[in-house]
């Protein structure tokens, strides 16, 4: 795999370039004020009546309605929603396209699973941070970075790679490491990671700890702390020296429970699982069923929200963080802002 960093990346090709950032939300406002910052011509793209105008406009960005942005920019970026891109692109983005515009992404989903099939002589790439929108922000001001993966789909100009490279740099990703990859590659492994392990499978470990506990009598804040709060103290050791590390602070009574249990809960049934999964991401069938259910006005999606707000492990976290005040400061996550 191919790796780079700041060294590696003209920030100039981007100087007189004008770049469209199509969406307001996690990634779409840490993109554009990294990019700013970095001295690049950035305006945001937004649907007329978006909540995120007011947002974009209080943060000094000149604001446009995407179709009118995606006519005047030299690079696109989209980073609204999967499940919204195509229809936005097919809407607003694809008849202001000139021959030679970049189009670019944040993840590959769209691009690879032919959602969005732009003409031949536009130059596609995606540019993925390793982390969430609000991450990259908070790094980027520390002058710090998060790691980001780059991929070329299309290139008439034989220049589109380099122009990645440089994005990946202004947003701070240099700082880190810039990999190299391919949409297909990014798509499947990343949504791969959400569901199996990232998100779902954390998630409903979690639960089923916190559930298995308040069953047996445990108190729910007890079950709570152990199975829910301590996550990040544990995933911050993973974090900063991999699974050794983590082993090595934490207790040998704790170590040998992990090492002589844990396969007991993550067994064969669950790697069969997650094989399946797979392989409903890799033929497309998950693709296709997302954009489905959103198409069909999502009320799966919608209902599985709710249910999970009204968790027991929800109201009872939500108690415990009102007794922690200190949590509450420097929040990567403001709502009011993006």
């Amino acid at each position: 795999m191919n790796i780079y960093y700041d060294r590696d990346a003209d920030l100039s090709l981007l100087k007189d370039k004008k770049i469209a950032i199509v969406g307001y939300g996690s990634q779409g406002h840490s993109h554009a004020l990294n990019l700013r910052d970095s001295g690049m011509d950035v305006r945001i793209a937004l649907k007329s009546g978006s909540g995120s105008w007011p947002k974009a406009e209080n943060a000094g960005f000149l604001v446009q309605e995407v179709a009118q942005a995606a006519k005047e920019a030299d690079i696109i970026m989209i980073l609204t929603p999967d499940e919204v891109a195509s229809e936005m692109y097919a809407a607003d983005i694809k008849a202001g396209l000139r021959p030679g515009t970049c189009l670019a992404c944040a993840h590959g989903f769209n691009i690879h699973f032919k959602k969005i099939v732009p003409p031949d002589d536009v130059n596609v790439f995606m540019v993925a941070p390793k982390g969430p929108g609000h991450l990259l922000r908070s790094e980027f001001e520390k002058g710090q970075g998060v790691p980001c993966l780059i991929a070329i789909a299309q290139d008439p100009s034989g220049s589109t790679k380099d122009i990645a490279l440089a994005y990946a740099s202004a947003i701070g990703g240099g700082r880190a490491a810039i990999l190299e990859t391919s949409f297909k590659e990014e798509t499947e492994t990343d949504l791969f990671g959400e569901q199996t392990v990232l998100c779902g499978g954390v998630t409903e470990l979690m639960r089923a700890g916190f559930e298995t506990l308040v069953e047996a009598g445990y108190a729910p804040e007890m079950a709570f702390f152990e199975c829910i709060h301590e996550m990040k103290l544990i995933v911050d050791l993973v974090y900063e020296g991999g699974i050794t590390n983590m082993r090595y602070s934490v207790s040998n009574t704790a170590e040998y429970g992990d090492m002589t249990r844990g396969k007991r809960v993550i067994g064969e049934e669950t790697r069969t699982a997650m094989k399946g999964i797979l392989a409903d991401i890799q033929s497309g069938k998950f693709a296709d069923e997302w954009i489905a259910e959103h198409r069909s006005g999502s009320p799966n999606f919608n209902a599985l929200r709710e249910a999970a707000k009204g968790h027991q492990s929800e109201v009872v976290g939500a108690h415990l963080r009102g007794m922690m005040p200190w949590m509450q400061q420097n929040r990567l996550v403001d709502k009011a802002k993006n």
